[in-house]
């Protein structure tokens, strides 16, 4: 199943969902939308309509990537799959390579990570200062969370619904990038089998960035004191 966070990506949703149909004809696709006042929710249901095998989920009381992705998880733990695909809807993630992420999954890997740091991983039209902030970001929180992922805050990933429910995904606080972050922490604790794969992350052509100046030092701030409970939880069980 391909679980898919949206809010206002009305200039991209239909274009997205058939590439990931062309990508892969049969996967079900699970749309979290937190009410997009642009109709991005009314057109992901016209196009459950026409292409099936695929639900809408319309969210009017809460927002932020972290429990969407919570609502879809939980959706997916409900049912019979025994895989779950991540990622952006905006084209920033190319659906192309979503079978690699499902062959990788079958072959015996507990998480697939799409990194932009791994060797043959790149990012493309982004400015100097959000790939930066990014780089930045990435290996502070690789330092501070001691973990050994190249690309703790990609979205673009792979589970067995055996790993999510491993690291208690209900349980994982939080919004955004430290959301992601602290999914990798629990993996790593749990010694699950983590495999990153390269992926070329292209910056969005239609539609607005959710990222902000602020919402980066908020994620910043939380992987702070993650890190620091997380340190304190460590040398306390040793």
């Amino acid at each position: 199943m391909l679980v898919l966070p949206t809010y206002n990506e009305i200039e991209n949703i239909d274009r997205f969902i058939r590439a990931v149909r062309t990508s892969t004809p049969h996967i079900h696709v699970l749309i979290v939308d937190d009410n997009s006042p642009d109709g991005t929710g009314d057109a992901a249901d016209n196009l459950a309509r026409e292409l099936g095998n695929m639900h809408v989920i319309h969210r009017t009381n809460e927002r932020g990537l972290g429990s969407a992705y919570r609502t879809g998880f939980r959706h997916v733990l409900s049912r019979q799959f025994a895989h779950v695909i991540t990622m952006d809807a905006d084209f920033s993630h190319d659906p192309a390579i979503i079978p690699t992420f499902l062959e990788l999954l079958d072959s015996g890997c507990d998480v697939v990570i799409g990194s932009r740091y791994c060797p043959g991983g790149s990012i493309i039209n982004w400015p100097w200062y959000r790939t930066a902030l990014s780089k930045w970001g990435n290996l502070y929180t690789r330092a501070l969370l001691r973990v050994s992922t190249t690309d703790c805050t990609t979205g673009y990933r792979g589970y067995t619904t055996q790993a999510l429910e491993k690291v208690e995904i209900e349980n994982v606080r939080g919004e955004g990038y430290v959301f992601l972050s602290t999914i990798i922490t629990r993996a790593e604790d749990e010694q699950l089998h983590i495999v990153e794969t390269p992926i070329c992350f292209a910056n969005r052509e239609l539609g607005t960035s959710k990222m902000s100046l602020k919402i980066a030092l908020e994620s910043m701030l939380l992987v702070t004191k993650l890190g620091i409970k997380h340190r304190v939880f460590r040398r306390s069980k040793s």
